[in-house]
């Protein structure tokens, strides 16, 4: 994407001739008044394209959209009767994300003026119904938003699906960098690359931990010094061991290094191979999540794509590698214990992080550096994206994340704890039918709704774990996911 531009949408109103020059100008007002108000209430620009009103300026409006390297979707209106048999050429040509916006100029019907030249004019009701047969006709993909344009849930809904239209333009230039394989033995942390690249544009690629190991060695001793500084501003020291914490900022500032000289904006790397390194990358890899960028343990190159492109939906608030752990059982109080070794991104955490030294039994390693917290209450939502086979699958689990109720002296790792919905046996048992991994994408600041957009833009089964979830219902959708999405 050019670096110049942030992303932007192209708003495209149809018309036709039928109505007369006047009429059509009429359109034209309304239209740019509609855009330009909402794009003063939008997260990205909206840019105003000139009614169209044949297939020819249906078809370069859309291939002018598709050339826009900045383009992350199109939003379609259709103020007056825009007979759809001249938008099958644009829509073909068109494979970017799409809104329906099913709205009108006018708030209320003027029941005491109201004639038949208002009728023609103001039909969006009419319009948009012919629109909308045509997109189920040629089984097109979109998202539809219902409403008034001055209404704010309106506009809500708009800059959500934008949000998600944008995080999947920058996932089709996402690179992630796997230092080491994955984990031995682990089935779920594999994948094909090849599917996910062509799915989401996902670029996976190995690179030696020799490479990374050369980096930090090559780190000063004054970037190190500066770097010092910064955690003692951001983050309680809860150690003596400052040797430890200096050689994590050397690892935090090699790995930077490395992934900007190539571009990432992901990495994994696995405690199975740190040929070179003194420490695992612990508070380094949080740092560089609270940054932005994605991280994935054990090799699990889908975790740490999925979480960059969540970051970078949710503009890097309330989002996290995570990691189920263990359960509460305690009846009536049911909950997971979520935490990691040491990678948790502390945009999560609920009071100020403490940078803490403490040994680690794997790895075979120096003590590692970590920000020791624990997670914030809140709703949020648990996201798996799992390889089923020639196919991507997405699970979406909304949680209760809860203030911790017993203090963990002896646990010196971040940690969340949640209850699952709609309660804990169902939620663990859907998300158990569905092959949810162990590793998830934690956040408080997207939801279940924005993730099904994510999954309908990409092309990918979406499986949504929530209140009204009934086992044997998803057993049901499941198999029919299993038949629908085959070869897809």
């Amino acid at each position: 994407m050019n670096g110049n531009r942030g992303p932007v949408f192209h708003f495209l109103t149809g018309s036709q001739h039928l109505y007369g020059e006047e009429a059509l100008r009429q359109v034209e007002t309304h239209s740019r008044e509609i855009a330009n108000y909402l794009s003063a209430r939008l997260p990205f620009k909206l840019l105003f394209v000139p009614v169209v009103k044949t297939h020819g300026e249906i078809l370069d409006a859309c291939r002018r959209a598709q050339a826009d390297s900045c383009c992350a979707g199109v939003i379609t209106w259709m103020h007056t009767f825009s007979p759809s048999k001249m938008w099958i050429g644009g829509l073909k040509a068109l494979s970017l994300p799409v809104l329906h916006l099913h709205t009108q100029y006018n708030a209320e019907i003027p029941f005491d003026g109201i004639d038949m030249d208002f009728m023609n004019i103001n039909q969006s009701a009419h319009g948009d119904r012919e629109h909308g047969y045509i997109f189920a006709r040629m089984g097109k993909a979109r998202k539809i938003a219902v409403g008034h344009y001055k209404d704010d849930a309106l506009a809500a809904k708009i800059a959500s699906w934008m949000r998600v239209a944008a995080a999947a333009l920058f996932a089709k230039e996402l690179k992630v960098m796997r230092l080491g394989d994955n984990m031995r033995d682990v089935a779920v942390t594999e994948g094909d690359k090849v599917e996910a690249q062509i799915r989401f544009g996902w670029q996976v690629n190995y690179r030696a931990v020799g490479e990374l190991a050369e980096h930090v060695s090559a780190v000063g001793e004054a970037e190190v010094a500066g770097l010092m500084g910064e955690y003692a501003d951001k983050y309680i020291m809860n150690t003596q061991d400052t040797a430890a914490v200096r050689y994590q900022a050397k690892l935090e500032l090699g790995l930077k290094t490395l992934l900007d000289a190539h571009g990432c904006g992901a990495f994994t790397n696995t405690f199975e191979d740190l040929h070179g390194l003194e420490q695992l990358p612990g508070l380094a890899s949080q740092r560089l999540m609270e940054q932005g960028y994605g991280f994935g343990p054990e090799g699990d190159w889908k975790v740490s794509a999925l979480l960059a492109t969540i970051k970078h939906l949710t503009a890097n608030k309330g989002t996290t590698l995570m990691e189920d752990y263990t359960y509460h059982l305690s009846p009536g109080h049911e909950a997971i214990l979520g935490a990691h070794m040491l990678e948790v991104c502390p945009t999560i955490a609920e009071h100020k992080p403490k940078i803490e030294v403490h040994p680690l039994g794997i790895g075979g390693k120096n003590p590692p550096a970590r920000l020791v917290f624990n997670g914030k209450p809140g709703k949020a939502v648990c996201v798996s994206l799992v390889d089923m086979g020639g196919r991507l699958r997405l699970i979406v689990l909304d949680v209760q994340a809860i203030e911790i109720p017993f203090a963990m002296p002896r646990l010196p790792v971040a940690r969340v704890m949640w209850k699952p919905e709609p309660d804990f046996f169902i939620g663990c048992e859907a998300w158990l039918l569905a092959g949810g991994a162990h590793h998830t994408v934690l956040s408080y600041d997207t939801n279940a709704e924005e993730m099904a957009d994510l999954a309908e833009i990409i092309g990918i089964e979406c499986v949504h774990i929530g209140k009204g979830t009934d086992i044997a219902a998803l057993g049901r959708e499941l198999r029919m996911g299993n038949l629908l999405w085959a070869g897809r």
